[in-house]
């Protein structure tokens, strides 16, 4: 007879696979690539992007991708336009200039 009683499982060890959201393309996209993945509307549809059920941001033209915020509701929007990079901006160089006002 067992002088000291078995252990049993824990019940700890368990955890689900990331979601892989976020940013997904940056610069130069195509028509159908897919700019974001996201839970809500953390980044909004602006020009020539739409956005899936799931909220996922998709580019509808070829072009650069370029960030904007409006200082209504502080949203970020998300824009692809077609012709040189010189309209491109960053999301970081986007938020610096949103620090600094």
């Amino acid at each position: 007879m067992a002088t000291k009683k078995s252990g049993g499982s824990s019940r700890n060890g368990r955890d689900s696979a990331g979601r892989r959201l976020g940013l997904k393309e940056n610069g130069y996209v195509q028509a159908g690539n897919i700019l974001v993945r996201q839970r809500g509307t953390v980044y909004h549809p602006g020009y020539s992007v739409g956005m899936g059920k799931d909220h996922t941001l998709y580019a509808k033209s070829n072009g650069f991708v370029y960030f904007t915020r409006e200082n209504v509701k502080g949203r970020v929007y998300l824009h692809v336009e077609n012709g040189t990079q010189n309209g491109y901006v960053s999301l970081e160089e986007s938020l610096i200039v949103k620090e600094m006002e």
